[in-house]
């Protein structure tokens, strides 16, 4: 089996099993919880019911009604600001989900902008994300040279560099949100991070109290930039990552490609172990003698007969149509 397909397999497998411990762990985690909520919430509802002699169609026309009323608490969600913060989270794929369309027409426009936003904004993100890893190869290649050290820059490096300014951008933001919002600084390094991975799950969002999308233009501003910017930082570390793993399927298509032509050609036995272990696998601008392989197979019947025939005669080997080189 060829290596990148074993690789796509390992990946398969590997998440499905990340997948399967996953739901193991917050089954153990939640579960409990969740269950207490749940006996807590038909308690109070219970109690409600008795209290104000509700049935249970009344009891529901006021929770529906509670639960519409939590997205005015921010003010006018549909007001520039608030829409332009909407648009922000279609494009970006977020999708709090702490405001929605309600009319048909605010509908069928959401699914028409986000059919041509979210690839606008997913090449945008790129395309800022490639010249940011640009910029940061220059600047690692100019740290470098002022250490005395030579200027080259791996992939790696760029990953560590990306992964940093993430780091400082969730742990720096957290900061403000939790002043802002009034959250502990865990659950604001948590919406950082649910917003800038782009899960969105809309049980912590931004600008949802004390009509801050009216009220706190710098504040929309800063949620706004941290949003955008983020993003194009997470982009830059994620295409390093995806390039990566390109680069590591390309050259073993490649290492595949020289093993079969040379296999097929007679040249080498493909995974004979009395082959140097380097053979076949060096990078394509190498060319490698033929003469220093000790293991290696004539073209065809034709030519060993040959050969044998000229060592039986005392003559030296000869190989017509042979180059010593391989054609990689």
């Amino acid at each position: 089996m060829k290596r990148q397909n074993i690789r796509t397999l390992s990946l398969i497998v590997c998440t499905l099993t990340y997948l399967l411990v996953g739901a193991a762990v917050f089954d153990a985690l939640e579960t409990e919880n969740e269950i207490l909520q749940r006996k807590l919430v038909q308690r109070v509802r219970e109690k409600l019911k008795t209290k104000y002699n509700m049935s249970n169609a009344d009891y529901e026309i006021l929770e529906a009604t509670i639960v519409k009323s939590v997205p005015h608490k921010a003010g006018y969600q549909w007001k520039f600001s608030g829409a332009f913060y909407f648009a922000t989270t279609v494009i970006t794929t977020i999708g709090y989900g702490h405001s929605t369309p309600m009319t048909d027409a605010g509908k069928v426009f959401c699914m028409l902008y986000a059919l041509a936003g979210i690839p606008l904004g997913l090449i945008m993100f790129q395309s800022i994300g490639e010249r940011m890893n640009t910029f940061a190869a220059k600047l690692l290649r100019f740290i470098r040279r002022a250490a005395g050290k030579q200027p080259i820059v791996t992939s790696s490096d760029l990953i560590i560099f990306c992964t940093g300014w993430g780091g400082l951008l969730i742990f720096g933001g957290a900061f403000m949100f939790s002043s802002y919002e009034n959250w502990t600084y865990f659950d604001a390094v948590y919406y950082c991070f649910v917003t800038l991975t782009t899960i969105g799950f809309g049980d912590y969002v931004a600008l949802q109290k004390r009509g801050s999308l009216q009220t706190q233009p710098e504040y929309v501003f800063f949620s706004l930039v941290f949003i955008l910017f983020g993003l194009t930082v997470i982009s830059a570390a994620m295409n390093l990552l995806v390039l990566r793993f390109l680069t590591m399927n390309t050259e073993d298509e490649r290492r595949d490609e020289q093993e079969a032509i040379l296999a097929a050609q007679g040249l080498v036995r493909v995974g004979d172990p009395s082959c140097d272990d380097d053979f076949g696998r060096l990078p394509l601008s190498d060319n490698v003698s033929l003469a220093s392989c000790s293991c290696y197979q004539l073209p065809d019947e034709k030519l060993r007969h040959r050969h044998r025939k000229q060592a039986d005669h005392g003559g030296p080997p000869t190989f017509s149509g042979m180059t010593t080189r391989p054609k990689f």
